[in-house]
């Protein structure tokens, strides 16, 4: 499995959030508390988005992110108000960069945590539905890659939640059709740069952990004393697979089998469940 995070909100320094926490995405690479793996090294991306293009740009790469120093040195660098950073751990297709999230198209990305189970008596399957003027941008071999495609097929761009609800049937119809009784595990991301989707949902109703930060300005009244909050705006969110640090009211667990929507003014939370296929 994997851990990842998605920010939102006042244009930071990547630095700011990827290591200055006390648990951040860096140390959670080699002492993540809630992930199934303790250590996730096999490859890590970040990507980004600023005001001049609309594309998020990319950098990914097979090595651990500790000792990344091309990270390092990103992360002192660039600026972004919306960014999505990934650390993996590999559920068995090959380490290698095509394989790292976020994985884009067009104006989108998209990264994930969990793993469709038996993907290897599925794949062909599942790929056979993706449109084929999609098909041939697939440029890896992950089940996380195929699910992004499969929910471009169904009109994520037009629609997020319905588009993922159809997904996310359609692998569990697949499943079922094989002999895996629970196919789906997922926690995951999605952005067209301006709004963020997070979902959390399994077939055995047991997913893996995801966390939203609480409002600045709830925190603020919490901690007056914080600097960091003085300096964001109250839009600022973050969506976390583990908590980046303990502070006090920061952090709230997302429900089982919901999804939540990070947008200017109001976020919105719903419930979840998969569109029958």
């Amino acid at each position: 499995m994997c851990r990842w995070l998605a920010y939102s909100g006042t244009p930071m320094l990547l630095d700011t959030i990827l290591y200055r926490p006390a648990h951040s995405l860096i140390d959670q690479s080699l002492h993540s508390k809630l992930g199934v793996e303790t250590t996730n090294g096999d490859g890590f991306g970040i990507g980004w988005y600023t005001d001049e293009i609309e594309s998020p740009a990319l950098l990914r790469d097979v090595g651990p992110a500790w000792n990344n120093r091309n990270l390092r040195e990103m992360a002192d660098h660039v600026r972004s108000p919306l960014f999505f950073a990934h650390i993996r751990a590999s559920t068995g297709t090959a380490v290698q960069q095509s394989n790292c999230h976020p994985f884009r198209h067009g104006r989108w990305m998209f990264m994930h945590n969990g793993a469709i189970s038996g993907f290897h008596l599925m794949r062909r399957d599942l790929t056979l539905l993706v449109d084929p003027a999609l098909y041939a941008d697939i440029d890896g071999t992950t089940d996380s890659e195929v699910m992004f495609y499969l929910a471009l097929t169904y009109g994520l761009e037009q629609d997020p939640p319905t588009a993922i609800a159809t997904m996310a049937g359609v692998v569990e119809r697949v499943g079922h059709e094989h002999g895996v009784e629970f196919p789906l595990q997922m926690t995951l991301a999605m952005t067209d740069g301006e709004r963020v989707w997070a979902f959390r949902y399994s077939s055995a109703h047991a997913s893996r952990s995801l966390f939203y930060s609480s409002k600045v300005d709830s925190l603020r009244r919490l901690h007056p004393d914080v600097t960091f909050l003085r300096e964001i705006s109250d839009e600022t969110r973050l969506i976390v697979s583990e908590p980046l640090g303990d502070l006090p009211g920061a952090w709230n667990e997302v429900p089982e089998s919901s999804y939540g929507v990070v947008q200017p003014g109001a976020d919105e939370m719903y419930t979840f469940a998969p569109v029958p296929a």
